[in-house]
């Protein structure tokens, strides 16, 4: 099936940032007394340090309001037909399997498409999933610049009305350890399971 030439040069850009984040974290871990995560890692990037964001709630949000908690931050946009709503549903799935350990992630779910993602319809959208997971937002102009700060690939693809469009995006979610430090790049499609088994690594590091 022939792919169009927008689509086929979005999933070049999502696979050159993915390669970008995996050759990182085979750098990184070359060490050996790195402990051996099924995502990818990147500890020590220079890159997706921390954010200022509002949350669907209104209230102002950096990575230390989680600290004592993994992270688990994914962008994305409440229309996307597939990719998001699967991602958000394996993050509930991880909580789940973590047991008590569950209230020690956090999600976080971050609008790459805020003309359309108002604070009511992202708090619809996480509730469909966690109630206690989070969405975050911030005007079109601050998006474009956390995507560069964040390594994030996102364009919008026309559609047949100019509010139907929708969104190509980098499919992955960034996990912080309990300290708020970027660690870890997982995979859009990687088995909760796995993932679980990196959270605990990381919970079981914290001071």
């Amino acid at each position: 099936m022939m792919v169009p030439m927008n689509k086929r040069f979005a999933l070049k850009k999502i696979a050159a940032y993915a390669y970008l984040m995996w050759t990182v974290g085979q750098i990184v871990a070359c060490s050996p007394d790195a402990p051996k995560f099924n995502a990818i890692d990147i500890t020590g990037a220079a890159y997706a340090r921390d954010f200022d964001l509002t949350d669907h709630n209104g209230k102002s949000r950096t990575l230390k309001d989680f600290q004592g908690k993994v992270v688990m931050m994914f962008f994305g946009y409440t229309q996307c037909p597939d990719v998001c709503p699967t991602s958000m549903a394996e993050m509930a799935e991880i909580k789940k399997l973590l047991g008590k350990d569950g209230d020690r992630m956090q999600a976080l779910f971050v609008s790459v498409d805020p003309e359309r993602d108002k604070p009511e319809m992202l708090k619809e959208y996480m509730a469909a999933f966690d109630p206690t997971f989070l969405a975050l937002y911030t005007t079109p102009e601050k998006t474009v610049a956390l995507a560069k700060e964040y390594k994030v690939y996102y364009k919008k693809v026309d559609g047949p009305t100019p509010t139907s469009y929708t969104v190509d995006h980098t499919a992955g979610s960034y996990v912080y350890d309990t300290q708020g430090k970027l660690r870890l790049f997982t995979r859009y499609g990687s088995k909760p399971e796995l993932t679980v088994a990196d959270v605990r690594i990381l919970l079981s590091q914290a001071h």
